[in-house]
């Protein structure tokens, strides 16, 4: 069995290589993919300094204009419709607004300034999530290569398991858990191939889990609530279970709607039904009979899971969601992209997922390496010849 488990371990190695090490380099990218895009670009991505001169956590939400303000300035470079206006949680990052068209504005969120109107795949960080999500190759919205990352993090967590196995069936285990840095160069990588592997076996095989999750999603959510012996909570079923009526106004374009919107009561009637949290996206209704949607972060929660639903007529709330006081299974599930990423906790646990997102690359090429090795002492060493008849009898 053992012999069988290294050879599966090898084929599945050989065959997924490339796409493993291709999520590896590009996992690394996005670990700090936003900050080194702010670093290149500055001036695209970062507000100036004399705008944030005053500026801290605690007044942020009344030193930047309104949401109703940056929406009226969108409007004057950009006939499209707008669908959401995202918030920065750093007051030096300035606010990104996703357009209906698809494209994406960056703007000074104290002074009004657009400072890029953009293609997300065309920006650093959205060429590396292209790159690492689908290879890069899309046709129109499909992307038929979408399927093969997903398939090397599913081979990631295979691998994990066979090697796991195939380091705690012998004897002496812990023993090996060493590396004889003095030792030959197929020892020493075949050490670090085996100490490496045991100790990132647990974080590095839930980070490739929590990244199929963003595929299998159906699949994934039914293990989460399997082991955690609760059920997913969706907002979406609350809303709609939920809903009260929304007087239409006659005018249908979302230009002549501003008009008649409250936003800025509708951010702020969402502050109140869920105290303390913090506001990270406000979705603009895309017909009359849309609300206005409130994506909120509770201090319990490691992203934005929370919502808030108001009538954009009114500005008042027609209901909310509070992410961080629902089951376990919904915990669990609302934690993997936080933790796929490592933004959770400090910023020691991204280094420590760079580290860790790296690993692949090492791992991959130490037992190509030591495959090589393997196969050419094979060859080096004669077989010793059989004796035929005649050679016996004489």
């Amino acid at each position: 069995m053992k012999t069988w488990f290294r050879r599966v371990h090898l084929v599945l190695a050989l065959v997924s290589a490339i796409f493993i090490v291709n999520l590896s380099i590009t996992g690394a990218f996005l670990v700090f993919g936003k900050d080194i895009q702010a670093w290149l670009n500055p001036q695209y991505w970062s507000v100036p300094d004399s705008s944030i001169a005053d500026v801290t956590t605690a007044n942020m939400s009344t030193a930047t204009l309104p949401v109703s303000e940056i929406a009226k300035r969108i409007q004057q470079i950009s006939s499209s419709a707008i669908v959401f206006i995202e918030h920065s949680a750093s007051p030096s990052r300035a606010w990104q607004v996703r357009l209906a068209d698809k494209s994406y504005v960056s703007i000074n969120q104290y002074s009004g300034d657009v400072l890029l109107h953009y293609q997300y795949d065309e920006t650093f960080y959205g060429f590396t999530m292209a790159w690492h999500r689908w290879l890069l190759y899309s046709d129109g919205d499909a992307h038929p290569l979408a399927l093969l990352p997903p398939l090397a993090s599913l081979i990631l967590c295979i691998e994990l398991l066979l090697g796991f196995y195939l380091w705690v069936r012998p004897k002496n285990r812990f023993k090996r858990l060493k590396v004889k840095w003095k030792a030959k160069n197929k020892i020493r990588f075949m050490q670090l191939h085996n100490v490496l592997g045991v100790y990132s076996l647990i974080p590095l095989f839930l980070i490739a889990l929590s990244g199929l999750a963003f595929y299998f999603k159906d699949a994934t959510q039914h293990l989460v609530e399997t082991l955690t012996l609760s059920a997913i909570q969706s907002p979406e079923n609350i809303i709609l279970a939920n809903t009260m009526p929304i007087d239409p106004q006659p005018m249908a374009s979302q230009t002549d709607l501003l008009a008649h919107y409250k936003l800025d009561k509708a951010v702020a009637s969402a502050n109140t039904a869920l105290t303390d949290a913090w506001v990270y996206r406000v979705y603009l209704p895309q017909s009359v009979l849309d609300p206005v949607k409130v994506r909120l972060r509770m201090p319990d929660e490691s992203h934005a899971y929370s919502y808030s639903w108001s009538n954009p007529y009114t500005g008042n709330v027609i209901n909310s969601f509070d992410a961080s006081q629902t089951s376990l299974a919904t915990r669990v599930w609302n934690f993997k992209y936080a933790f796929h990423i490592g933004d959770f906790i400090a910023l020691p646990v991204k280094f420590l997922w760079l580290f860790l997102s790296l690993l692949p690359i090492f791992f991959v090429a130490s037992g190509g390496y030591l495959f090589i090795k393997r196969h050419s002492q094979a060859k080096s060493v004669p077989r010793k010849r059989r004796p035929t008849h005649t050679s016996i009898n004489r």
